[in-house]
């Protein structure tokens, strides 16, 4: 009996390493991309700050140039190495996270800006080497270095408030479709997953809201397995959907 008790606990500890493991390499993957978007939006920014005189198609041409040179590698790279950093800074043990704060608290402990900074550094010495952009430009992007940093600061911090806006616009749609589901109103349940399917693609992966979003997703196929009627639908189901994730 004791084996196998130790055998049940350890396979349910195997189980929850593994999703672990899954939640953090989609959590990771998703600010990978969400602050390369951000990162790069933010140089482009500061770049037409630093040059205003040089017209949008020379812009994009000289952030082509940062692209062939490196740039994009090198933002990933810096990206990961943020995160993982941060991620020991704040403690952080099981490699997930748990909120959005913690998240973008680990990137800004990574240095994820003086690395960005560095990147671009890197990237513009080589661009003149190689002659791909003038002294002058080089000099300029270089002198406006306070200018990228706040911009790209600014643009992490835009897209930290943004995810903390999701949240709660899931969190209102995931009680409208809970207030549905009580009324029997398939309708409104239906409209409010379209909105929280929708809004779940811009939102960091989190436990907590993926697991209330699959029991919503598991309601809905019992429901259709049921006919589409409701009535059709007994509380203990209800409970037993919402538990299998």
């Amino acid at each position: 009996m004791e084996k196998l008790l130790e055998k049940e606990i350890k396979i349910e500890n195997n189980l929850e390493k593994n999703n672990n493991i899954k939640l953090e390499k989609s959590q990771n993957k998703f600010l990978e991309s969400t602050l390369g978007k951000t990162i790069n939006t933010g140089i482009d920014i500061a770049l037409r700050a630093l040059l205003p005189n040089v017209v949008e198609d020379q812009i994009i041409n000289l952030k082509n140039v940062f692209l062939k040179e490196g740039l994009r590698e090198a933002l990933k790279s810096g990206i990961n190495s943020a995160i993982n950093i941060g991620k020991s800074t704040i403690g952080i043990v099981t490699g997930k996270f748990d909120d959005v704060t913690q998240a973008f608290n680990a990137v800004k402990n990574g240095g994820i800006v003086d690395t960005t900074s560095k990147a671009l550094d890197n990237v513009i010495k080589s661009a003149n080497k190689n002659g791909l952009i003038n002294d002058k430009t080089a000099q300029i992007i270089k002198g406006g270095k306070k200018v990228i940093k706040e911009s790209i600061s600014s643009g992490i911090e835009h897209t930290y408030l943004s995810q903390i806006d999701n949240i709660e616009k899931i969190g209102k749609y995931i009680n409208n479709w809970n207030n549905y589901l009580e009324q029997r109103d398939l309708k409104g349940m239906n409209r409010e997953l379209k909105k929280i399917n929708d809004k779940s693609n811009e939102l960091l992966p989190l436990e907590n809201t993926l697991k209330e979003v699959e029991g919503i997703k598991n309601i809905h196929e019992l429901i259709k397995n049921k006919g589409g009627r409701l009535e059709n639908l007994t509380e203990e189901e209800i409970e037993l959907a919402k538990k299998l994730i």
